[in-house]
């Protein structure tokens, strides 16, 4: 599995042959600037909820690449009337596709889409695939949800946003990996705006001293799982 981060709360992972793009916010993140839309490939799209920092760029890339566009009930629905192949879930619930099983899970948050529309419940996703399992908290607040994960799936990789203001910071995001029982994080949704800026190298010593590892990737670039 390889997890590529392309800024803010944008993500590429490949499974074997199978391309999933999550949360595509790209062409209106300046730090993304190097980043080509057109050059992505995407299977499926994961969208965590309907804000625009985090579906800008859906319809451009289904569009091109006719990928599978997976949320809740209410944001996929709203992209299957314009057209778009789309495949809607909800909190609890579990599909096998072809890159692995994938389950929507809980987060705190807020979603609506960029006119003010209803965006339906925000959430997150667990994916066990290729004999790896990770967690995409999306935008949230730290939740004692959190604690069911690791009831039902063994996580090798907790994606979790560390930015504050809008999601949890740094310290609610080491409790959270103890939450998940899952020690190797990678940050996300930080520095994209001034509400959200951190200090790199403090958050990654808060993490050392749990005995904890966080992963900061620069835009584009790639870890392997």
């Amino acid at each position: 599995m390889k997890i590529t981060f392309y800024g803010h709360a944008c993500l590429g992972i490949q499974v074997n042959d199978v391309h999933v793009l999550v949360d595509p916010f790209i062409t209106g993140n300046p730090k993304a600037a190097h980043i080509d839309i057109n050059s992505l490939k995407a299977d499926y799209i994961l969208l965590t909820h309907a804000h625009q920092d985090h579906i800008l760029d859906v319809e451009a890339i289904a569009k091109r690449t006719d990928a599978v566009i997976v949320s809740n009930y209410e944001i996929a629905s709203h992209y299957g009337n314009k057209g778009f192949q789309y495949h809607p879930m909800n909190h609890g619930g579990s599909w096998d596709f072809e890159f692995g099983t994938l389950k929507y899970v809980t987060a705190h948050h807020t979603s609506s889409f960029p006119d003010g529309s209803y965006g339906g419940q925000p959430g997150g996703f667990v994916i066990e695939g290729e004999h790896k399992n990770i967690y995409i908290a999306g935008d949230t607040a730290l939740t004692m949800d959190m604690k069911l994960i690791p009831m039902r799936t063994k996580l090798d990789l907790a994606i979790l946003p560390i930015g504050s203001n809008f999601t949890m910071d740094v310290e609610d995001a080491i409790i959270a990996s103890d939450f998940v029982q899952c020690d190797k994080v990678l940050g996300y949704h930080f520095d994209t705006f001034g509400y959200i800026e951190i200090n790199h190298e403090e958050a990654k010593r808060k993490f050392f001293d749990k005995n904890k590892d966080l992963m900061l990737l620069e835009i584009g670039e790639s870890i392997e799982l």
